[in-house]
């Protein structure tokens, strides 16, 4: 467990108070260069929507020009509107490093400042009763938040891509047991994107039992923490369960960090729960996690349910000649039925006959066996990255995912829906153990595996991230699924 170091030999004294202006610098600084480019990007969108507006609306400028005078609607449009947008961005924490670079709450962030600039400058109209023209107001402030969307986007992308090659990241400290340290290395490690790298396990108990075994970073003991972080050069600290036995020890670790510029993280253990289901409820200085149930009904259940249906029937009628076209080189490949029907296992348990564009020939069934021994996956899915059964066009349709798309009459019918779990063959097994919440919801033409790996993972893997999905679904959640699998579907990655 974590002791107590000499305060005389370090200049940081454990619950010494300190002022806001004595703190020391964050050890981790990706972020400061990564703030500023953000901060220009930024003003550098309100900018152009501002020239957007004006190019486009000859009435732009009115209310807010004197005589031949253009200075002051120069001014209010190219420098002090950038200027709001960026005091907005910040006063919601659009700049906040916790939240840049990974998820959804930096974009929320944005879209509350958008608000608040719009509230900002109705007030301001109507207060000095100042006549704009509100075509142009709502296409300057639109295209701003858009623009600010899109470059923030392309600026997360670059950030991903040095935090691939190792720029850009947090050097961590696992603090607890060895199988709790564990488990959160694995937890950190599956999304390179979020620039956690574990550089050492910090062991609270147990030392002697791990001499010897096969860790994937070093092992030291808990005995001087914040030496450890010198000696290793670590930027984070994430403490994983529980510090210690005595009570207190995670307050005085916290004491022991203070001034050093070493963030703490405390990873409990609510491994696969969303941010959104997880509340903190303090009771007289006690943080209680609340842990909400997934949304499995109600209004925005109704919703996704309808929205399956909209999509489906309108996607149906404009993908006519898309379905006659694939039909045609179907049954041109190889004579016989254009649809493949298997029965798969749907919500409750409830078997239902999936629709799907044939891919392979029509003796397929029969050459199963021969290939058993080529199959390269696992758990309950048969896959051979070059499926000899497959014909040329099929292997196309495969790649492209166009032989999905006939999935759209199940979701008409209430079978699937546009996202969820993959659907499985109804004859692989009775669904036991943990595999078989993935019922609670209806599978989907879509979901987080298809957009995280497809074909190349692992059954373990899908089935987690079909079991994460069940348990955090939202709208939201669902309309980013749609959209990460555009991209995916274009790069034809884990298809075959």
């Amino acid at each position: 467990m974590p002791r107590s170091y000499d305060d005389s030999q370090s200049p940081h004294t454990s619950g010494v108070v300190r002022t806001a202006w004595s703190r020391a610098r964050r050890a981790a600084r990706w972020h400061r260069p990564y703030t500023a480019a953000l901060l220009l990007l930024d003003a550098f969108a309100a900018f152009c929507a501002s020239l957007v507006a004006t190019a486009t609306f000859d009435q732009a400028s009115s209310g807010l020009i004197r005589g031949e005078n253009q200075f002051w609607f120069l001014t209010v449009a190219f420098v002090l509107l950038p200027l709001g947008w960026a005091a907005c961005l910040w006063a919601n924490g659009a700049y906040d490093r916790r939240h840049l670079g990974l998820g959804a709450e930096e974009f929320k962030r944005v879209i509350r400042a958008a608000v608040g600039v719009a509230a900002t400058v109705s007030f301001l109209a109507f207060s000095t009763k100042t006549d704009l023209s509100r075509l142009s107001v709502a296409v300057a402030l639109g295209a701003a938040l858009l623009l600010i969307l899109l470059l923030r986007r392309l600026a997360r992308m670059v950030l991903h891509a040095r935090r691939r090659s190792g720029v850009a990241t947090h050097r961590m400290i696992l603090l607890g047991t060895l199988p709790e340290a564990l488990e959160v290395y694995t937890a950190v490690t599956r999304n390179r994107d979020a620039g956690l790298v574990p550089v050492g396990i910090s062991v609270t108990e147990g030392l002697a039992a791990t001499r010897g075994l096969k860790t994937p970073v070093p092992v030291y003991d808990a005995r001087d923490v914040p030496a450890l972080v010198q000696r290793l050069e670590a930027d984070t600290i994430a403490v994983c369960g529980s510090v210690g036995a005595e009570a207190g020890e995670l307050r005085r670790l916290a004491w022991q960090l203070e001034g050093t510029g070493v963030d703490l993280l405390v990873a409990p253990q609510l491994t696969d729960i969303a941010g959104p289901r997880v509340h903190i409820r303090p009771i007289e200085g006690l943080p209680l996690l609340h842990v909400e149930e997934p949304t499995l009904s109600g209004v925005a259940w109704l919703a996704k349910n309808l929205l399956d249906r909209v999509a489906a029937a309108m996607g149906l009628l404009a993908l006519a000649p898309v379905f006659l076209a694939v039909a045609f080189g179907v049954r041109v490949s190889d004579p016989g039925p254009v649809f493949f029907r298997q029965p798969r296992v749907g919500v409750a348990g409830r078997t239902f006959r999936v629709w799907k564009f044939r891919t392979m020939y029509v003796d397929a069934e029969d050459r199963l066996a021969a290939l058993q021994e080529h199959n390269e996956g696992d758990g309950l899915l048969f896959k051979i990255r070059k499926d000899p059964r497959v014909f040329p066009f099929g292997e196309f349709l495969r790649k492209t995912s166009l032989d999905e798309l006939p999935q759209l009459v199940n979701v008409l019918w209430g079978e699937m829906s546009l996202v969820g779990p993959r659907p499985l063959p109804a004859d692989n097994g009775d669904f036991l153990g943990d595999v078989r919440r993935r019922l609670l919801v209806r599978p989907g033409i879509t979901g987080l595996w298809q957009v995280s790996g497809r074909s190349d993972l692992s059954w373990e893997e899908a089935v987690r991230l079909d079991l994460y999905y069940v348990d955090n679904w939202s709208l939201t959640y669902d309309l980013a699924i749609l959209w990460r699998t555009v991209g995916v579907v274009l790069a034809r990655k884990g298809a075959y």
